[in-house]
């Protein structure tokens, strides 16, 4: 604890995804289209759930949690790297790179933990109708979502925690565009390779865990309704598809970047990219997409305002 007083950095310096000016300049317009893309497709998602009847049930409880983090972890990066594009010197301060580290940690820890729930609401509807109403209670669904933020920050914590106190006395630029642990820590004054097998065993605990939950999960409704008619099995995977295509878009960047031993940096970043930017847009997407029920809410939230409009 000590050698933290041996820090002097107060800033870190962002390279971003690139060093071709025009290049940046090109790619604000597109990345600031993605940010609003994601923030109107979630908050969409998130306001019919609340405002339509009919998708008062625990599984869009879920999904309106799910669209609400995705929200978060965009935002937590993507609105500073949009305005770094229009910057020579892209710093950040160093609580401000601490405050970023929490939020990343806090909210992708929050999601994996919540995908599992859902499975498990997947799992509960598919395998024991009868039970569902009773296992999948209104008081259930908020203690599992509780448990999942409970979850995320003890994640986040952890993770800075172990990074908080050691010293930063030297090198301070962050070969990416938000202060990432892998990069962050490779500055520190001191040998960090003892800190570097807890945080990454820190984090591939938790994406490890969840994932094999998720497996699990979905094995067992594929098991389930393997002996029953074929109608059964395809309503099974129309169901659980969209949810899988999220786990895969979420867990393989981060299990690939926090586990694998090779650092590339044009893969980490492109990889980043994808699971702070692209990632919180794709979902309300493939659930909007996939999803009868939604649809039908958001052509009774259209016919309800042109009824209201032909009032006037």
């Amino acid at each position: 604890m000590e050698e933290a007083n041996l820090s002097v950095v107060t800033e870190f310096i962002f390279r971003g995804l690139c060093n071709s000016k025009e290049l940046q300049t090109f790619l604000l317009a597109p990345f600031s289209i993605l940010y609003l893309m994601t923030v109107v497709g979630n908050f969409l998602v998130v306001f019919l759930i609340i405002s339509d009847p009919h998708l008062h049930s625990p599984m869009y409880f879920l999904l309106a949690n799910l669209s609400f983090v995705d929200l978060c972890i965009s935002s937590a990066t993507t609105p500073k790297l949009t305005t770094d594009f229009l910057k020579d010197n892209k710093t950040i301060s160093f609580g401000g790179c601490m405050s970023q580290i929490l939020c990343v940690h806090l909210f992708v820890g929050d999601e994996m933990v919540l995908l599992v729930t859902m499975a498990y609401d997947r799992y509960v509807a598919i395998c024991k109708p009868l039970h569902y109403s009773i296992i999948m209670d209104k008081k259930k669904c908020l203690w599992l979502v509780s448990l999942s933020w409970i979850i995320g920050f003890v994640h986040a914590m952890s993770q800075l925690t172990m990074i908080l106190y050691l010293p930063f006395c030297g090198p301070r630029v962050v070969d990416s565009f938000f202060c990432d642990i892998p990069l962050v820590i490779k500055l520190a004054c001191i040998d960090t390779h003892t800190v570097q097998i807890w945080i990454n065993t820190d984090s591939g605990l938790v994406a490890i865990s969840c994932f094999i939950l998720l497996l699990i999960s979905y094995t067992s409704i594929l098991l389930t309704v393997r002996h029953k008619s074929k109608d059964g099995v395809s309503k099974a995977l129309s169901t659980c598809t969209s949810h899988i295509t999220v786990v895969v878009l979420l867990f393989g960047p981060c299990i690939f970047i926090y586990l694998w031993p090779l650092s590339i940096t044009w893969v980490d970043k492109f990889l980043a990219v994808f699971y702070t930017v692209i990632t919180p847009l794709l979902n309300p997407a493939i659930y909007t997409l996939r999803n009868k029920e939604i649809k039908n809410a958001i052509m009774r939230l259209i016919n309800q305002h042109r009824g209201s409009g032909n009032t006037f």
